[in-house]
């Protein structure tokens, strides 16, 4: 049979060691809603120079990619947009707390529901920077698509002129008339004389 007895008196270093642990928690909350309203001002500044200042710009029109490649724009945006809304809620629910009324049932002493809301916090702080940073991975990784992705291929015309036929892509438009890349060399057609004029996917193969 165990008998309870009392131990030996606290010491000075023991008083002073939970002195120092009792203002520790007491600030456990503050501390980490500092942190978490420093992490979300930096990382939206930093959201708003790549926006704003166009520090990362490829493309004007992805409607010049070619349509796969356009559509995985269009998905890595999307991505992009619904990662990054979630990390910034995250971040906000972080420095201000969850947007609902305590309980009074459970009611917890103010210390020990401190440092529960101070670990949801941090837990809140660590995912919200996870994701925003996922954001703008896919942000660059959208950007980079626009950058270097195939362009759209362009539709060749067929023109017919008295002269004959000539097709090929548009090369340049100057007064009138409508130079046209062609396989072999670029050909210059005065469009006042062009009797029709077509346009063809891909031009037909020399002697078809």
């Amino acid at each position: 049979m165990y008998r309870l007895t009392a131990g030996p008196p606290a010491t000075g270093a023991d008083l002073r060691a939970a002195r120092e642990r009792g203002r520790l928690l007491a600030a456990e909350l503050t501390r980490v809603r500092e942190a978490a309203a420093a992490w979300r001002n930096g990382l939206g500044g930093l959201l708003v120079a790549l926006v704003a200042f166009s520090l990362v710009k490829g493309r004007s029109d992805i409607g010049q990619l070619a349509p796969l490649w356009a559509a995985v724009v269009g998905v890595l945006l999307a991505v992009a947009l619904i990662i990054g809304a979630a990390g910034a809620l995250l971040l906000i629910r972080a420095a201000n707390g969850p947007p609902a009324v305590a309980s009074t049932s459970g009611l917890l002493v103010r210390s020990a529901a401190d440092h529960r809301e101070a670990l949801a916090a941090a837990v809140a702080l660590r995912w919200g920077i996870l994701l925003t940073l996922c954001c703008v991975t896919f942000l660059v990784a959208a950007v980079g698509v626009t950058w270097y992705g195939p362009p759209r291929d362009q539709a060749d015309l067929q023109i017919m002129t008295p002269s004959g036929t000539v097709c090929g892509s548009i090369a340049g438009i100057d007064q009138g008339s409508l130079t046209l890349k062609t396989a072999d060399e670029n050909v210059t057609v005065d469009l006042s004389k062009a009797a029709t004029i077509q346009i063809l996917d891909r031009c037909p193969e020399p002697g078809t």
